[in-house]
């Protein structure tokens, strides 16, 4: 099926709704939907809560009878499997009548696997797939690293002077970027389902963790502690980057210990790095031993992806880049 003009614009505004479930749509990816019909948008959803309903149905339940005839914009190939939880989203949008169907990615879950679509075109919709593939997954990205590495995806968080420094010679750290710059920071955590420190970092700062945003108060990600002992209530204790499996994506934010192990096991996939615009000097590093024996391996390991002002604190944003 051909691809009209309009379909990326679209398509990226489902991309944007699929950003509203994240995380809360864990353990399901946070999918976007948009009905339009004659050039106007007649209904919008994004995987709720928990991942039920998902996307589709809380759009196809909006539009009602006028996604007859409609075009459905997916994020995420349609599901095609029962569930106990909820209805199977393309026998949903067949039976709501819609007659062209404009996915993004293609489901890697082999329950749904390339399944969905072609029922749809069985059932005498016109499918087309592949537009802002990239674009749709990066936005679901703690989902897919779980459903193709088994893993979560860590991002790492650092706040430091410019000379690399995270706290005064005596452990003092507060605060070293702007009120800006932390509430970013807040707004980062709100988008991850758990946030890690290590043991020093939690005996030192006793940081809370939450997320102090108006209106995201209950977006405060789960409290993990890198530590081979116990961990204080309200906490869970991970022994290793490699113990977490029961999330889809972690914020470490601290120590320089934490961070050194996650990038030693290389587990970390996107950095984030506040830098102010201060000098310490004779200060705690950012970073301990990582592993690293030839300065060559450290090269073409990170890619920018974002850099802006906040306040007089500059952010840099990297990804790991992988093979593959």
């Amino acid at each position: 099926m051909q691809r009209r003009p309009a379909d990326a614009d679209w398509m990226a505004v489902a991309i944007a709704l699929s950003r509203r479930g994240r995380p809360a749509a864990a353990p399901n990816p946070n999918v976007g939907c948009l009905i339009v019909k004659d050039e106007k948008v007649i209904a919008r959803g994004w995987t709720q809560a928990g991942g039920r309903p998902h996307a589709e149905a809380m759009a196809i339940a909006a539009a009602g009878d006028a996604a007859r005839g409609a075009t459905a914009y997916v994020t995420l190939e349609p599901c095609a499997h029962a569930s106990p939880r909820g209805p199977c989203c393309t026998d949903a949008l067949i039976a709501a009548g819609v007659a062209r169907v404009v996915v993004a990615a293609q489901d890697p879950d082999p329950r749904t696997n390339g399944k969905g679509m072609a029922r749809l075109r069985d059932a005498g919709i016109a499918v087309v797939e592949g537009v802002l593939a990239a674009e749709a997954r990066a936005a679901m990205v703690p989902w897919w690293t779980r459903q193709l590495a088994g893993r979560p995806f860590v991002t790492l968080k650092l706040a430091t002077s410019l000379d690399g420094c995270i706290a005064m010679g005596d452990g003092s750290s507060r605060w070293i970027t702007g009120d800006r710059a932390r509430a970013h920071g807040h707004l980062e955590r709100a988008q991850h389902q758990a946030i890690l420190v290590g043991r020093g970092t939690l005996d030192a700062d006793a940081p809370r963790l939450d997320v102090r945003l108006a209106g995201l108060a209950d977006r405060s990600p789960q409290k993990l502690l890198l530590t081979s002992g116990n961990a204080p209530a309200g906490w869970t204790a991970v022994a290793s980057p490699d113990a977490i499996n029961d999330v889809n994506s972690v914020l470490v934010e601290g120590g320089a210990g934490a961070a050194s192990a996650f990038l030693a096991a290389d587990r970390v996939d996107r950095l984030l790095l506040y830098r102010a615009p201060i000098l310490i000097g004779g200060g705690k590093p950012a970073l301990g031993d990582i592993g690293l024996t030839d300065l060559a391996d450290a090269h073409r390991c990170w890619r920018l992806t974002d850099s802006r002002l906040l306040g007089s604190d500059r952010l840099d944003v990297y990804e790991r880049v992988r093979e593959g």
